[in-house]
């Protein structure tokens, strides 16, 4: 099988790329100029395929998750023109169908068969494939999110160009992704189980995430670094000792507290104010808007 490197930064086009000391089994390198850290291997369709044949999906999402989306689009709604949203890489369409109850006109793109038929079946306008541009209207949308996925694709910049073409001046998008220098990743190294080739090709840090956008068209209004995640921690010491994955869900425990807890509450956002501030939390949560 033929391999395929990058020769060059896919975000700021630097020759000058370093591999990362620890990291070689996925292929991580640095670039000198951006500081942007991929896969420098190139995996290919068969690989891919491979891989994402046996991917988990998700049937049902919780209250709480619904309750986030609500306060999401409560934000949103300060952008709200042409009443037009898109979900990039949206799986089986939870955050849509929450969008559509609320008004809007929801749209979204998906790779699975399985994901168009379950997203068309509530309502939502799918196109197949990665974002093509072709299919929606020069400044067709309000706002554009992605997430969890910028980190699975290895030609950013032509992925921000993309949601350039289609989002109107002022609109806004919103993007989640791992956090490249997270506490967790900075204290597991490279037994952090979000490093995994070829899933994740593209690790992001503030920095990076925002000059990304900046230079294709947008500013940064908003970011947040949230979340610590005790299972991903626990389920990355366990890996690199060859044991099995843990069967509590510590996180969604915490999570049900908060919610229920007023002491909990208070302390998970003092928390993740002080990993906002450090920009030290597992999720890079990032608001661009359009120039």
């Amino acid at each position: 099988m033929e391999e395929n490197y990058f020769s060059s930064c896919p975000v700021c086009n630097a020759s000058r790329i370093n591999q990362l000391t620890g990291y070689s089994k996925d292929y991580l390198v640095q670039c000198e100029n951006c500081k942007f850290v991929f896969a420098q291997r190139i995996p290919t369709l068969p690989e891919l395929i491979a891989h994402y044949e046996t991917y988990p999906r998700t049937n049902s999402i919780s209250d709480i998750t619904i309750k986030r989306y609500n306060e999401l689009l409560d934000y949103f709604e300060g952008f709200r023109n042409t009443n037009n949203i898109i979900d990039v890489g949206c799986g089986d369409g939870f955050f849509l169908e929450t969008a559509k109850k609320r008004g809007w006109n929801v749209y979204g793109t998906e790779y699975t068969d399985i994901a168009i038929k379950i997203c068309n079946e509530k309502g939502i306008t799918m196109h197949q494939g990665k974002l093509d541009t072709s299919n929606y209207a020069v400044d067709f949308f309000d706002v554009i999110t992605s997430f969890e996925v910028i980190e699975h694709i290895n030609n950013p910049t032509e992925e921000i160009q993309n949601f350039a073409g289609i989002i109107r001046k002022g609109g806004i998008v919103y993007v989640t992704t791992p956090n490249f220098n997270s506490a967790a990743r900075l204290y597991l190294k490279n037994t952090w189980t979000v490093i995994e080739y070829p899933e994740h090709l593209s690790y992001y840090t503030r920095k990076t995430l925002s000059y990304l956008f900046e230079k294709n068209g947008f500013k940064t209004i908003r970011f947040q670094t949230t979340g610590i995640s005790f299972n991903r921690i626990q389920s990355s010491q366990l890996k690199a000792e060859s044991k099995p994955t843990p069967t509590v869900n510590t996180d969604e425990m915490l999570r049900s507290k908060s919610e229920t807890n007023p002491l909990f509450k208070l302390a998970k956002k003092a928390v993740n104010t002080l990993l906002t501030i450090s920009s030290k939390g597992d999720t890079l949560k990032g608001t661009f808007e359009k120039n």
